[in-house]
């Protein structure tokens, strides 16, 4: 549709202003997209726009919202100029030309939204998430009607009437919507696109510094998310399971003695990532969930979560006896049995299960066998501060040596470990050390076990590095080649490190049961890379201090996960 702008005697060009969100339950999972075009004197709404989109990433769904809202904008007049305003940093930036767009699947969609409008004609601004409730609540309107099996219509359409604007002349231009009655309300399903989980309340908007989502997938991080090397309690919020990928970035694995909050509010579990993102090293991380602890806790919750990490049995399970004995039966067993020889006869069979060779063939022999503990608690822990291998390599805790000590009982108990292996940092160092006077064995030092180097970061919490360094900060919880401030190391670049460690120790320990004393984010590191999983699932899972994980490798290079955040020695 043409409008005033098209004639030259018509006075100068109109103005518009497109409002464009996209989120997705699960990131990839259920997505959509909402978009709405307004007069940029009046404020009127002339136009909207949603769609549900299937499986897709949060990013992938921002950005077809916000093509939608170019083109809906040019349909009412190709002749205005257009102001964009989304609560999505990275693409806001990506497209204002300020941060390079690497992942494949954003390349074809960004060039698809320069060619609506001739270059200059299109102006890029970030708001908060709460001044963008309108295509936010389209975009909601339109999963809970693909989740249906319907189409969205503008019709019965309430985003508008619930943002208290005036729908002058609504029209609808995304071709595959699917009619949803949502409320509007940022309630039940309206508010789990950004939660991950139909639903779910949708934590508080961050007026401040919006944390974007990762690439490709982005994890929901709350209002501060732990950082995957940053050290956490309790809860990692970069965890949380479900979370809409709109709002999530998800910690990465920083080792920060704190965990940073749940992911941003769209993302409440993994990490948590909407609101804050975390990485799952902030010292303290165990509060955070994944990223964060707010988004819904670590996402590998199945074998270890926050509520109680499942017992040692990770392989082919004993039977039903065994089971009762044990106690494991279900992770966070707090075990049936009465008496402490019962219990140490439940870690000797569980330990036997995790250390054999499991389902492979009986031809392939005895795997290598990682037990990954994490290092005890450091003063850092409970400060929630990064702490990587940059900074000021602190040591234990009386809390972190007791915590030790307590893993170093436990693995007398089961008597499986043959090496110890550690990080060369400090606090690794001394767990290892403990442990190894218990278990009688020397302990070798590998570098490639060290934490990630989290630059001018190190010993500040997760609000403290949003406060000096937004940017860097943003673009580092949007990608996992970003590298903190002052030149730390990326995730990709600890991913990489860590692959290769673990190729050496596989090769040099064929066969055997190995005590590997690290920190977060290689830790979470070696699980991801067993599992074959992306970059993103790093924001998914919650690591606690002095915690044990295992994971078997086999002849034939294939890899077996065990265990993972088993805590039920410290209780």
């Amino acid at each position: 549709m043409t409008g005033a702008g098209a004639d030259p005697e018509a006075g100068p060009a109109r103005e518009f202003v497109v409002e464009a969100d996209g989120g997705s339950r699960g990131n990839p999972g259920p997505a959509g997209y909402g978009a709405v075009v307004l007069d940029a004197a009046t404020g009127e709404t002339l136009a909207e726009a949603a769609e549900y989109l299937g499986v897709v990433t949060n990013n992938v769904a921002e950005y077809r919202g916000l093509v939608a809202g170019l083109r809906a904008a040019r349909e009412l007049d190709p002749d205005a100029t257009v102001r964009v305003r989304m609560d999505s940093k990275l693409v806001v930036e990506q497209m204002s030309g300020r941060w390079k767009i690497k992942h494949p699947d954003m390349k074809p969609l960004a060039a698809e939204a320069a060619r609506v409008f001739p270059p200059g004609r299109v102006t890029y601004e970030w708001i908060p998430r709460a001044q963008n409730k309108h295509a936010d609540r389209l975009a909601n309107e339109a999963m809970d009607a693909g989740a249906r099996g319907e189409r969205w219509s503008p019709s019965t359409s309430t985003a508008d009437l619930d943002t208290g604007r005036s729908a002058g002349g609504r029209t609808a231009t995304g071709g595959g919507a699917r009619a949803g009655s949502g409320t509007g309300a940022e309630t039940g399903a309206a508010s789990a696109a950004r939660t991950g989980a139909p639903g779910a309340a949708r934590p508080p908007a961050e007026p401040t510094v919006p944390a974007e989502p990762t690439v490709p997938a982005e994890p929901t991080a709350p209002a501060e998310p732990t950082a995957p090397g940053a050290t956490g309690s309790a809860a990692d919020p970069t965890a949380a399971p479900g979370a809409s990928a709109s709002d999530t970035a998800g910690t990465r694995g920083a080792e920060a003695d704190a965990g940073p909050p749940a992911a941003r509010g769209d993302a409440t579990g993994a990490p948590g990532p909407a609101g804050g993102r975390g990485a799952g090293a902030v010292e303290g991380q165990a509060a955070v969930g994944g990223a964060r602890s707010a988004s819904g806790g670590s996402a590998v919750r199945g074998g270890a979560g926050a509520a109680g990490p499942a017992g040692p049995e990770a392989g082919p399970r004993p039977d039903a006896a065994s089971q009762a004995a044990a106690g494991s039966g279900a992770p966070g067993s707090a075990g049936s049995s009465t008496t402490s020889q019962a219990a140490a006869s439940a870690d000797v069979r569980a330990a036997r299960t995790v250390a054999s060779p499991g389902w492979g063939p009986p031809d392939m022999g005895a795997p290598a066998t990682f037990v990954l503990l994490r290092h005890g608690e450091t003063p850092l822990t409970p400060q929630k501060r990064f702490s990587g291998s940059g900074g000021s390599d602190p040591s234990l805790s009386a809390a972190g040596r007791e915590q030790v000590e307590k893993v170093a009982a436990s693995l007398a108990r089961r008597g499986t470990v043959q090496a110890i292996v550690a990080s060369p940092l400090a606090r690794t160092r001394e767990t290892a050390g403990i442990v190894a006077a218990r278990l009688g064995l020397e302990v070798a030092v590998e570098d490639g076990l060290r934490e990630t180097d989290f630059g001018a970061w190190e010993g500040l919490t997760f609000g403290e590095v949003r406060e000096r360094y937004p940017d860097d900060l943003n673009a580092w919880l949007s990608s996992p080649d970003a590298e903190p401030t002052g030149g730390g190391e990326s995730f990709a670049a600890t991913g990489a490190r860590v692959a290769a460690t673990r190729d050496r120790l596989v090769a040099a320990y064929a066969g055997r049961t190995v005590l590997l004393v690290s920190h977060v984010t290689p830790i979470k590191t070696f699980v991801r890379l067993a599992l074959g999983a992306p970059p993103e699932s790093l924001f998914r899972m919650e690591l606690s201090a002095a915690s044990l994980s295992a994971v078997a490798y086999y002849a034939d290079g294939g890899a077996s996960v065990r265990l993972f955040n088993d805590t039920s020695h410290l209780r």
